[in-house]
């Protein structure tokens, strides 16, 4: 069974900063793209940041120049870093990972259960 656990969120100044770790586990063959998105109260989810397997980046115009994806293939995981945040930063931010695992070799879109993140003004 493949899962992915999120943490680093939490309650943090405008301007400051969070960085978000997320990582994967189980029966995993390969892992494709990862991303982040966050779902704000009464607004739909939204891809923040998303990051290919050759370390291509892609970012919601929104957070560019401030927030930065990364991932560690080793460690099956990927990281936001989240600097000069602002109160409409807040959000639940979800870890989405494209993976194919094993032994069926099957392709799928995972997604954590979330972590917390308030900008308070």
């Amino acid at each position: 069974q493949v899962q992915l656990a999120e943490s680093g969120g939490g309650l943090v100044q405008a301007g400051g900063s969070l960085r978000l770790s997320c990582t994967s586990s189980g029966r995993i063959f390969s892992i494709n793209a990862m991303g982040w998105y966050r779902q704000a109260p009464g607004k739909q989810r939204e891809l923040v940041a998303a990051i290919t397997s050759g370390g291509i980046t892609n970012y919601a115009d929104s957070v560019k120049d401030r927030f930065t994806i990364s991932r560690d293939n080793a460690k099956n995981a990927v990281y936001l870093q989240m600097n000069s945040l602002k109160p409409e930063d807040t959000a639940v931010y979800y870890c989405n990972a494209d993976i194919t695992d094993w032994p069926r070799k099957t392709r799928h879109d995972y997604w954590g259960q979330g972590t917390q993140v308030t900008v308070s003004s």
